[in-house]
């Protein structure tokens, strides 16, 4: 059964099964400060000219399926992440470009970064089946090219579809769960959600690393397939949450503009940062065009976002971004922390290699990073069911992020064995409870029509965090390697197409020239390691400084939030 939900009488009293209602049933007091509160404000006098359609809460098994055909999707878009970031050394070789690391992970996540803001305002247009329908096609088919991709240019683009497609199958996940549980119980669910995106992490780079040793990688994408058509099928059968009615045509209410400048500044920016100092310098005219384009193109989109003449209904909320400050706060942390964590999946399993490891030890030891981020989301959901707070949460949290990012930056050439599965843990634990708290923090200091453009907001941080986070890596490993390897070598004959096939490809490590030392390129390869890492800590710091400006709010026991 389908129902608009208006207010209900004064002498009900909602309970976890009560249907969701609109925001126009919000009551002063839902947050845990006392005193006026802008934010508190806002829920109150911030209604919807409609009511909210909602089907009837599901029963627990039914709520079980559906999250399961969700999580399908899920698991196997976090598998993906991790499949890449152990081949990208099989996958750059292959090519003969090893510059090409950086884009096989930046050209799926400008995909995320450009598609997930989209996917709240249009799944609530659209509904979240169908959003979740196309999400799993986009996904199959980029795999499918991926995997029989003849050349650099092909599996890039391959990329870039499947990062479509599984930028949505997240994001509209996390809005289905905001949709059917209440906020007392969602960080709990979140943290089951997480269970999954980490388990699909953890066997990842195993995965990929086995079929890349014992067959090709290209086997590692294709295996994919059957189980994505599954996802679809079951999401296509089980997911029936209906849109809200509205008298508006379903196109007038998508904000083309405003996406189409969100998505120049992102893909001006990446290029001009995975360009610079990699396959041209800095200073070319190209680079700063890139650069420069990048931040007018941002400043107008924030403009549009801001002007309800242009944006009625705006694909991210900018100005409730910015005066909603647990919102802002979390979001900010969100986008430092995912640049961190995202820098260390990808180059942590880089510096394995340099050590030695095949692609399958690599993998293997990534699966601590990635279990440990499941256990403190997990870990997280369990403590603001029990107490409904957050905030102290968020402090220990933060301050154990920054010290694994510290430890990383550690890491030499002959590190023991056991400090590569340690050290990477509790970098991973704190950044899956980051996730969690941070999102129930969002949602529950927003009325309920926001909370799915809102939801997409944190995912358009973490989308573009990841971007920008593997990029400053590259950036940085790339130039010292490069400078470092010309201040030793670059008097010798040739020394140019020496550095370039080192820079391209670990087979240059096998056939070094006469006068080259393997052991000293090496030590210049960890030296460009630790300054990717020491970035990381960088941007670990900035994560806890902001994230301390969240606020706390009451966690309700109903999805009336009363």
């Amino acid at each position: 059964m389908v129902y608009t939900i208006g207010q209900p009488p004064d002498d009900t009293s909602p309970t976890e099964t009560t249907s969701l209602l609109s925001s126009q049933n919000h009551q002063p007091g839902t947050l845990a400060q006392p005193e006026p509160d802008p934010e508190n404000s806002r829920q109150e006098h911030d209604n919807p000219t409609e009511g909210i359609a909602l089907a009837d809460p599901p029963s627990p098994r039914k709520l079980a399926l559906i999250m399961s055909a969700t999580w399908i999707g899920v698991f196997f878009a976090a598998l993906d992440t991790t499949i890449v970031a152990t081949l990208t050394g099989p996958i750059s070789s292959s090519f003969n470009s090893l510059s090409l690391l950086s884009w096989l992970a930046t050209g799926y996540l400008i995909a995320n970064s450009a598609c997930q803001p989209l996917s709240g305002k249009l799944t609530d247009i659209f509904s979240r089946r169908w959003g979740l329908v196309f999400s799993n096609v986009f996904f199959g088919v980029g795999t499918v090219i991926c995997g029989v991709a003849p050349n650099a240019g092909t599996i890039i683009a391959g990329r870039v579809i499947a990062g479509v497609g599984g930028g949505g199958l997240t994001c509209i996940t996390t809005y289905i769960t905001s949709d059917l549980i209440p906020l007392r119980r969602r960080g709990l669910w979140q943290g089951y959600g997480n269970l999954v995106y980490g388990l699909g992490m953890g066997l990842g780079g195993v995965f990929g690393g086995v079929l890349s040793d014992r067959l090709s990688w290209r086997w590692a994408f294709l295996l994919q397939v059957p189980f994505i058509v599954v996802s679809a099928v079951m999401v296509f059968f089980l997911v029936d949450i209906p849109v809200n009615p509205s008298t508006k045509p379903a196109l007038s209410r998508i904000d083309f503009l405003g996406s189409a400048f969100l998505v120049a500044s992102l893909v001006l920016l990446l290029m001009g940062l995975n360009t610079g100092g990699n396959q041209l310098p800095w200073d070319h005219p190209a680079i700063i065009a890139s650069l420069v384009l990048s931040a007018v193109t941002f400043v107008v989109f924030v403009y549009v976002e801001s002007n309800p003449r242009w944006a009625p209904e705006p694909v991210l909320p900018v100005v409730l971004i910015a005066k909603t400050r647990t919102v802002l706060s979390a979001c900010l942390a969100n986008w430092f922390a995912t640049m961190a964590t995202f820098l260390a999946i990808y180059y942590v399993p880089l510096y394995l290699q340099i050590r030695g490891l095949s692609a399958t030890a690599a993998g293997l030891r990534v699966v601590p990073l990635a279990g440990a981020m499941s256990v403190g989301s997990l870990s997280s959901g369990y403590i603001m069911r029990a107490t409904g707070r957050y905030y102290l949460q968020i402090v220990g949290v933060m301050l154990t992020f920054v010290v694994g990012a510290a430890l990383i930056c550690t890491f030499q050439l002959d590190s023991p064995g056991w400090m590569t599965f340690v050290f990477p843990t509790p970098l991973g634990f704190a950044y899956g409870a980051m996730l969690t708290i941070t999102l129930v923090a969002m949602i529950s200091a927003v009325a309920h029509e926001h909370q799915a453009v809102i939801t997409a907001a944190s995912y358009a941080f973490r989308s573009t965090g990841s971007t920008i986070g593997i990029t400053i890596a590259g950036a940085v490993f790339q130039n010292i390697l490069t400078t470092e390897l010309r201040g030793k070598y670059g008097d010798m004959p040739g020394s140019e197409g020496v550095i370039r096939r080192i820079r391209d490809s670990f087979e240059g490590l096998k056939h070094l020239p006469q006068g080259w030392d393997k052991g000293v390129v090496l030590e210049i390869y960890m030296d460009a390691l630790r300054g990717a890492f020491i970035a990381g800590l960088g941007l670990a710091v900035l994560a806890a400084v902001t994230g301390l400006f969240m606020k706390e709010h009451i966690l309700h026991k109903n999805l009336a939030r009363k």
